[in-house]
């Protein structure tokens, strides 16, 4: 099937590693032109250069927790883009704790982080889509957590469902515009995150490392973690005309872990 993102433009946050790569990388391979964004401009720097044999891939550099930075990474992908069609939307993740070990400041920071940013990028994108008519995408990265709360990770697990919400309101909201608005929920992938919470498990119980990823494996019914290429394939069918038909979805990719229905 082929997916026409062939010269469509693509913003993807926090893609200097991880999630947001993997998708950049995903959409390039489909012939789209690639913005890039991350608050690191060294890594920033070297994901462009790894992603440059791709195709078209530019960069801003910009943090997702600031206002000015967030006008910032919409404008200048714009300019560099001459619009936008896809947005993907990945954000890092507050630090992992239980809910009574947070302060103020952290639950400040976590819900600046998972409820402002992501409501305030998406309307300056859905601003600029309507204006040039853009029959346009979006697709917000949250988490399987919302689901069924973890308590390992709490500031994600309770501020994460305001992006569920978001989905559901923007799809409502601008689907008589044209636009469709989509969520996915990760499982565990291979990333950053796993290493952070397999240490941080490993000081609270007095565990090896290995043996918390072992133990993740063993609770995930397809016995073992993602990779971003996996997720990257979600992201790009909901970021493309592939999902024509399919708006307001938050579609797990996690093995098959979730219980609920």
């Amino acid at each position: 099937m082929n997916s026409g993102l062939a010269g469509q433009r693509v913003l993807v946050t926090a893609s200097s590693a991880g999630i947001g790569f993997g998708a950049a990388e995903a959409f390039l391979k489909e012939g789209a032109r690639v913005v890039i964004n991350s608050s690191n401009g060294d890594k920033l720097d070297a994901a462009r250069a790894k992603l440059a044999p791709l195709g078209d891939v530019h960069s801003v550099l910009g943090n997702l927790i600031l206002k000015s930075d967030i006008e910032k990474i919409v404008q200048q992908a714009t300019d560099q883009l001459g619009g936008i069609d896809t947005l993907v939307y990945v954000t890092g993740s507050p630090k992992p704790g239980r809910f009574l070990e947070f302060s103020y400041e952290d639950w400040r920071a976590a819900s600046d982080l998972l409820v402002v940013s992501p409501a305030y990028l998406t309307r300056l994108v859905a601003d600029r889509m309507l204006k040039d008519g853009t029959r346009g995408r979006m697709v917000i990265l949250s988490s399987y957590v919302i689901k069924e709360p973890t308590l390992a990770i709490a500031l994600s697990s309770v501020c994460r469902v305001a992006m569920l919400s978001l989905v559901r309101t923007l799809a409502r909201e601008l689907g008589p515009k044209g636009i469709r608005v989509n969520g996915i929920l990760p499982g565990f992938i291979k990333t950053g995150r796993i290493d952070q919470l397999a240490q941080d498990a490993a000081k609270r119980r007095g565990i090896k490392p290995e043996d918390y990823v072992a133990e993740l494996e063993r609770d995930i019914p397809l016995g073992r973690i993602g990779t971003t290429e996996e997720l990257a394939r979600a992201v790009v069918f909901l970021g493309s005309d592939l999902s024509s038909y399919v708006s307001g979805a938050s579609i797990p990719v996690d093995g098959a872990v979730l219980r609920s229905i």
